[in-house]
């Protein structure tokens, strides 16, 4: 097992990493910006190791830095949550030439998958069902202008190796396609360093249902069940939760067998989510693979009884999983609802000082609170604007929604402006509570508020 894990990240994911490796007897250091050098938790960590401004593009992303920072704590290990470097693979090899071991899937693996048409490719060629679309990529306007007749409009534009919601663009009239290219484009550029874009059609009404695995390098998969992740906004999500009130046990099992062919033709190792869309029909089609701790494991980790982080350092350190599918059992009812700090109607970013927090009071075995805030801190406008992440589970889906409503109406946070408004609203509507809702909910329910 390791003895030293640097934690190349910061906020409420780096507590995280902390509190299992705690569990394992496990050192560890914790990288900071000049911006976090105040920031509680560095005391929970056995070194620290400032990497440069608040900048991340001096600091959590500053790949040099941070591999500076490794050898001067010396290290064996590198946990990287998730956004900043977590699926870089470039970073990811440097660690691993440096004799460190990357707590992820393999840097070659990767490389292959930060490419969703390479994705979308090997899915075709196992016979997962994939979006219509292209699979190759294309670099020119012209190429997108020839190709959008032969799946009709609307369509998506999408980067290549984009991510977390960034370089997706819907085109729904031919006027649009030069402003929506050149768009995706600057965002590939500045966010990606890549401009390879892909088409997909639209697909209308859809559900966002993923599929939290586990794999090791001796070819198992297990399968933790799906997370229905279709509320979102800005096409990131903002609450999931845990059996999906739609997904029927056949599905189920259909897309348990989906994952399991798709992680053993990437060679992937550790853990990882695949994501689906569901159509109104009821067709599921694959999207795409998060190579990396999703934002939203807590979910699934309150609904199976197990520590995925804690899996994924054991399979990292060479390690098998020690337990098969059948052993795997998800009990109950688990919700996720994110706190961001940002107006809750137009979603801007609202960085400040907290000048009032109380956190819910409820049984731990209900309730769990991920977060890296504290009454006199200052969220900060250089990072991204999650700031706590609620989790809740009971014995039925109606349960959890009461809890998780008890909860956020017992989370005061004072002096910025967060989403809490907007999730209670969530909560309350009659569409998410008859589990009867899709992608387009929040736009649904501030289009009712603004009315």
């Amino acid at each position: 097992m390791f003895k030293k894990i640097l934690i190349a990240n910061r906020g409420e994911i780096a507590r995280r990493i902390i509190k299992t490796c705690r569990d394992l007897n496990i050192k560890t250091a914790a990288i900071y910006s000049d911006a976090d050098k105040d920031a509680f938790y560095l005391q929970e960590v056995d070194e620290t190791y400032n990497i440069g401004p608040a900048n991340p593009l001096k600091s959590y992303l500053n790949r040099e830095a941070i591999i500076n920072a490794i050898k001067e704590v010396e290290a064996d290990a590198v946990h990287p949550g998730y956004g900043f470097l977590s699926e870089n693979h470039s970073f990811a090899e440097a660690v691993v030439s440096n004799g460190v071991t990357w707590i992820g899937p393999p840097p070659k693996v990767m490389q292959a998958i930060e490419s969703k048409c390479y994705c979308r490719e090997i899915a075709s060629r196992v016979n997962v069902p994939i979006i219509p679309g292209t699979i190759a990529s294309f670099k020119s306007l012209d190429e997108l202008y020839k190709v959008i007749p032969e799946f009709g409009l609307p369509v998506f534009l999408k980067l290549d190796k984009g991510g977390g919601g960034k370089g997706i663009e819907v085109i729904k009239e031919m006027d649009q396609v030069k402003d929506v290219w050149e768009r995706v484009l600057r965002v590939g550029m500045v966010a990606f360093g890549s401009t390879d874009c892909y088409l997909e059609k639209q697909v209308i009404n859809p559900r966002h249902i993923e599929i939290q695995f586990l794999s090791d390098k001796v070819g198992k998969c297990i399968c933790l069940g799906e997370r229905e992740c279709s509320t979102q906004r800005k096409h990131q999500k903002i609450i999931e939760e845990s059996p999906s009130p739609i997904v029927e046990e056949k599905e189920r099992q259909a897309l348990y067998e989906y994952t399991r062919k798709l992680v053993m033709a990437m060679g992937y190792e550790g853990a990882g989510t695949i994501e689906f869309l569901r159509s109104e029909d009821g067709n599921y089609y694959f999207m795409e693979v998060n190579a990396r701790l999703q934002v939203e494991h807590p979910v699934t980790e309150f609904l199976a009884g197990m520590d995925i982080v804690k899996c994924q350092i054991e399979v990292a350190a060479g390690g098998t999983l020690n337990f098969n599918q059948e052993d795997v059992m998800l009990e109950g009812h688990a919700i996720e609802a994110r706190v961001y700090a940002e107006d809750p109607v137009n979603f801007a970013p609202s960085p400040g000082k907290i000048s009032n927090l109380k956190f819910p009071n409820m049984e731990s075995r209900y309730l769990r609170i991920d977060h890296a805030i504290a009454e006199g801190s200052t969220v900060l406008p250089y990072y991204d604007s999650l700031i706590a992440k609620v989790i809740v589970r009971d014995a039925t889906r109606l349960e959890a929604i009461r809890r998780m409503e008890e909860a956020l109406l017992d989370f005061k946070i004072e002096g910025i402006k967060t989403t809490i408004p907007i999730n209670l609203k969530i909560l309350k509507s009659k569409e998410y509570r008859d589990g009867n809702f899709n992608t387009s909910l929040v736009e649904i329910l501030l289009e009712r508020i603004k009315a």
